[in-house]
């Protein structure tokens, strides 16, 4: 609709010589082209859980504290671009570095395609600056890794054996944990057969801590399970299976230029604190592409 009433007015304002029609004919095109934009995004977005909530984890990396501080930076941009979409957050655990930053973070996104958003951020985020934790001011470099997987339904049941489980708890810390601290409501589920930990201070509840932690185990057992599975379908084919996660995805540089580019799709935007607040859209956008031509390059 959009391009047939550019169509029209731009018929119009060559008859009449008009240029206040020409700039009404540049604002159709361009609300067309967003609208092709967000349904071709849409139709990317087919996957089995990409309508779903997302549960987003930050570990810090190689870099010491500027690595914590970098888990950090990241939880905020993520954080930034959910507000932006009108999504709800919530910050599960964080576990703060020792002098500054997160060691690690987990926090839930809630909204419409919010996994089949964040997917594509998932890997090993690069940082190159002037650490402000350096008094000889050199130029350091941080690593940190961000994980992502889809909130279960109700309607998806992963059974866990209690007899598989370790619980601990302990005293909740970092921010907002000062009302917590003097009973031991946090909570640590260990998975023993697979080894996956789940962590969860949010609450004053330690029951409550632990029926969310429980909740994120069981949708990082059915990832664990169906990448598994992956794995081996894809031996069996005798293709060679790309691990993406633990590759790194993008850099971010902020000296002695300030750029950030994806490595897998060659994007790159000038304004790297545009995007550590949360203008992620360009970089998301072209990775589901990415991914999208490489699927259907592969036939699957």
């Amino acid at each position: 609709m959009a391009f047939s009433d550019a169509e029209v007015l731009l018929e119009l304002a060559q008859e009449a010589g008009d240029a206040d029609t020409l700039e009404e004919v540049a604002d159709k095109l361009g609300e067309g082209e967003g609208r092709l934009q967000d349904a071709e995004l849409h139709a990317m977005l087919g996957g089995e859980h990409d309508a779903a909530g997302a549960i987003v984890e930050i570990n810090a990396g190689a870099g010491g504290t500027d690595a914590a501080d970098w888990a950090e930076m990241l939880l905020r941009m993520y954080l930034r671009w959910a507000e932006d979409r009108e999504m709800k957050t919530e910050i599960l655990d964080a576990q703060p570095g020792d002098e500054a930053g997160l060691r690690s973070t987990t926090v839930t996104v809630t909204g419409d395609y919010a996994f089949g958003y964040l997917k594509a951020e998932e890997g090993v985020h690069r940082l190159v600056r002037i650490s402000p934790f350096d008094a000889q001011h050199r130029r350091h470099t941080a690593f940190a890794s961000v994980s992502v997987i889809p909130e279960l339904d109700d309607s998806i049941d992963v059974e866990v054996d209690e007899k598989d489980l370790r619980v601990d708890t302990y005293r909740a810390g970092g921010a907002g944990g000062q009302h917590v601290n003097k009973t031991d409501s946090a909570v640590r589920l260990t998975h023993e057969p697979t080894g996956i930990v789940v962590q969860c201070q949010n609450e004053r509840s330690q029951h409550k801590n632990r029926a969310q932690a429980l909740k994120v185990l069981k949708a990082r057992l059915y990832e664990h399970y169906r990448r598994e599975q992956e794995v081996k379908m894809a031996a069996m084919r005798g293709e060679k299976q790309e691990i993406g996660f633990g590759s790194q995805i993008r850099s971010y540089t902020l000296h002695p230029t300030q750029r950030v580019k994806d490595h897998r799709t060659g994007v790159e935007v000038g304004n790297a604190h545009a995007v550590l607040d949360g203008q992620l859209d360009k970089f998301i956008r072209a990775t589901l592409l990415w991914k999208s031509t490489k699927r259907a390059g592969s036939g699957s």
